[in-house]
């Protein structure tokens, strides 16, 4: 009976692990082998010239590439975790003539691109095949970055075993292996970090040229005279972030920045649903909350996933 009792158990928290939720993953070239096979591009954005790697380029005329998207994406897939597939979207962004055109006003491609696709990561992976004599062995380096915060939450790097073998991506996975379930433990610490403290970005509001009021400008809100600054930093942003995590980075009469805001990863859908959270969806609440509860008309833009702006109007 007790032994019965253990195998109920082992299979029960076996269960648990194995339906954790995991990341989406989006598999593409780092910067450094962009820069290496010439395939970068340069934007202006707002008056700045910026280089950024040009995917749709490297996808189109670097075969090797293609393969070792696919065989990390391979590897991802077998171990549970969701693929946002790289080419797919650079269609998807091609198709939407509106995305474009927002290219150099507030938004770069790598922003669209992370806006369109929706990954929680962006895995960053950068090899380089080293031959001696017949036999091939492969440098390689994996970099999972945030894709709201574009910070790095996991890394890799190595050299695989000398092998007979031609193909890059045998050479690759024959490479990896051994550091991949490390690689992916750090990942799914990091998500589980997000699913108890809340997804990280930024929020900045800002008073447009025509409005008449600021965040000086005294306010009533449910019976007490205060600030808009005040209403925003004490009343609106302690309700609605994950244990009250922010900090206000700027705070003048034009201008207030958050920085570390922490948001739930799901909320609700305005019919008593769940569905997944973002900084737009959240952003929106407040815009809600501003018109609704104050008076006050605005509009509002994002950066990439992990930053939205309000301005005043």
């Amino acid at each position: 009976m007790k032994k019965l009792l253990l195998i109920a158990i082992i299979i029960s928290v076996t269960n648990v692990f194995s339906q954790a939720k995991k990341p989406t993953i989006m598999v593409v070239p780092s910067d450094d082998w962009c820069t290496q096979a010439n395939f970068m591009k340069s934007y202006e954005n707002q008056g700045e010239i910026i280089n950024l790697p040009d995917y749709n380029k490297a996808l189109q005329e670097n075969s090797d590439l293609v393969s070792v998207i696919s065989k990390i994406g391979e590897l991802m897939a077998d171990r549970g975790f969701p693929l946002v597939d790289l080419k797919s979207q650079l269609d998807k962004i091609a198709k939407d003539g509106a995305r474009t055109n927002m290219i150099g006003v507030n938004e770069s491609p790598i922003d669209i691109l992370n806006k369109t696709a929706k990954s929680d990561i962006i895995m960053k992976v950068f090899w380089k095949v080293n031959t001696q004599g017949p036999k091939k062995s492969i440098e390689f380096r994996m970099q999972g970055i945030d894709a709201y915060t574009g910070k790095q939450v996991a890394a890799a790097s190595g050299t695989g075993p000398q092998s007979f073998s031609a193909e890059q991506s045998v050479l690759l996975e024959e490479a990896v292996l051994s550091e991949l379930d490390n690689f992916n433990s750090q990942l799914q610490t990091h998500f589980d970090d997000l699913l108890s403290s809340g997804r990280e970005g930024a929020l900045v509001l800002l008073v447009g040229e025509m409005s008449e009021t600021n965040f000086n400008t005294l306010y009533t809100l449910k019976g007490k005279e205060a600030s808009l600054k005040d209403i925003v930093n004490r009343f609106w942003m302690p309700r609605n972030t994950v244990e009250r995590r922010f900090s206000m980075d700027e705070n003048s009469e034009n201008v207030l920045k958050f920085s570390q805001v922490r948001i739930p990863l799901y909320g609700d859908d305005g019919w008593g649903g769940q569905m997944a959270y973002d900084y737009a969806t959240w952003g929106g609440n407040l815009q809600e909350f501003l018109k609704t509860e104050l008076g006050i008309e605005t509009t509002i833009q994002t950066k990439g996933l992990g930053e939205v702006e309000i301005i005043l109007q």
